[in-house]
């Protein structure tokens, strides 16, 4: 993944730096990972991906945000969460009790996938939308009533 996070970050025009390479990486098969998440994954001591220090997180994490390689979700009641699925206003179910994010595909196929009732002059482009419940898990353990 290290060699093809380079090669994103050339065609995105930023330079391949060893920190960014990092979390490119350590997303990868990691979906909707925190800061936290990424911190221990990757770790932020004087050796690892070149001194990659917690503010260096989240300049890296701003960037490749801003560039279009990651994108983030913030979930109410939950941190910052990062994935390398972007670009097709795919959705997310929240699990309310454990945490649980799945993606769930956009239902069109198009974005935005839904239009507001009234756009008052916005070009609406993307639509975000989170469904709440419990995962499967879960329910099972849930008390039954």
């Amino acid at each position: 993944m290290e060699e093809l996070a380079g090669d994103l970050l050339k065609r995105k025009g930023l330079r391949s730096t060893a920190q960014r390479r990092a979390v490119l990486t350590a997303l990868q098969g990691h979906p909707h990972s925190t800061a936290a998440d990424l911190e221990t994954r990757i770790g932020t001591d004087a050796g690892a991906a070149g001194g990659l220090s917690r503010q260096g997180l989240y300049n890296v994490l701003e960037d490749l945000t801003k560039a279009q390689l990651v994108r983030c979700i913030e979930p109410a009641g939950s941190p910052a969460r990062y994935e390398l699925r972007v670009g097709d206003n795919h959705h997310h179910l929240v699990c309310r009790r454990c945490g649980l994010i799945e993606d769930v595909d956009c239902s069109v196929g198009a974005a935005p996938c839904l239009s507001p009732g009234e756009d008052k002059g916005f070009a609406v482009d993307e639509a975000e939308i989170t469904w709440w419940g419990l995962c499967s898990d879960c329910q099972e353990a849930a008390p039954q009533r």
